[in-house]
């Protein structure tokens, strides 16, 4: 879950997608609160370099018609994700009134939303389909991801993997990297690159009871 306001953390949304693409997990990118013009524009925008990697990214004003999500949810055991004043519960109203989620209105200060939801809970929507509202996040983790399997979390560094001069190439500074030339040639997003590059620094040094 995304949105314009509270602007969204794109950090968050990254870490998200790379533990999606670790599980084999489907990702859906929700932008909620397209009601707010402006807001909704330059959010787009920064979206928009998701869409031609592939993911989905579904345009909603919670608000006033949640239906495209029913049809993304049915069948599936899915989980809201977001930081606070996405949206979440406010959803989670929309598709089930007696669940009665608590919203609030965002900081504006602070430009974030207000905690409302403390802990996750279930929702059955019937049949197969059934949803988990998540309390907001600030920050996301990745200490369980193996540090061989983040390359491949980053599903656009697909087609280079492989054509590096060293087998052991992590992708960061060594000559010859085929994803390095892919990044100078625009092939790939230099904001996904600086995002993987980050992460692997971050795994790399994690303690041993995560390795």
């Amino acid at each position: 879950m995304v949105a314009g306001s509270p602007a969204f953390n794109e950090d968050l949304l990254m870490r998200c997608l790379v533990a999606c693409e670790q599980q084999g997990i489907k990702a859906v990118i929700v932008l909620n609160k397209v009601d707010l013009a402006d807001e909704t524009a330059r959010t787009a925008t920064r979206l928009a370099l998701y869409s031609t990697l592939g993911y989905r990214v579904e345009p909603l004003c919670a608000k006033r018609d949640i239906s495209p999500l029913r049809d993304i949810l049915r069948g599936h055991k899915s989980v809201l994700v977001g930081q606070s004043g996405m949206g979440k519960s406010t959803i989670i109203n929309g598709l089930i009134p007696d669940a009665l989620a608590r919203t609030a209105e965002i900081s504006q200060a602070l430009d974030a939303g207000k905690h409302t939801t403390t802990s996750a809970q279930l929702y059955h929507l019937g049949g197969e389909t059934s949803i988990i509202d998540s309390p907001g996040l600030q920050s996301f983790g990745l200490m369980h991801v193996p540090q061989q399997e983040l390359v491949a979390c980053f599903r656009e560094f697909g087609p280079f993997i492989g054509d590096c001069r060293f087998d052991d190439c992590r992708h960061i500074v060594e000559p010859g990297c085929a994803v390095l030339a892919a990044v100078e040639r625009a092939d790939i997003n230099p904001r996904r690159w600086k995002a993987y590059r980050e992460l692997a620094a971050e795994l790399e040094a994690k303690p041993p009871a995560w390795a």
